[in-house]
């Protein structure tokens, strides 16, 4: 999924929602710009606004790769943080 997409999702949402892009705006804390922007799939949106933009839509976003279910392992076993590397060097 690119900006572009996640701009496509952002913009239906708020469709269907029945909202303006400044009602949006209002209900996620953010300039009625940033909604364009998002929309328009602009690339320099900062991570934090859009996960207000997404949180003000209910939209979620969940992080999938070959390696979570190590991760969520680790996360079990070592609570908040799990950061030991499969190799177990640490590589930070």
């Amino acid at each position: 999924m690119d900006l572009r997409e996640i701009g496509e999702v952002v913009k239906f949402h708020r469709k269907m929602s029945g909202l303006s892009r400044q009602d949006l705006a209002a209900l996620a804390g953010v300039g009625k710009t940033v909604i364009f922007d998002v929309e328009k799939g602009k690339q320099t949106i900062r991570l934090a606004t859009l996960f207000k933009i997404l949180q003000a839509l209910n939209i979620e976003i969940q992080l999938d790769s070959p390696l979570m279910q190590h991760y969520r392992e680790a996360e079990d076993a070592e609570g908040d943080r799990p950061g030991r590397p499969l190799s177990g060097r640490d590589t930070d």
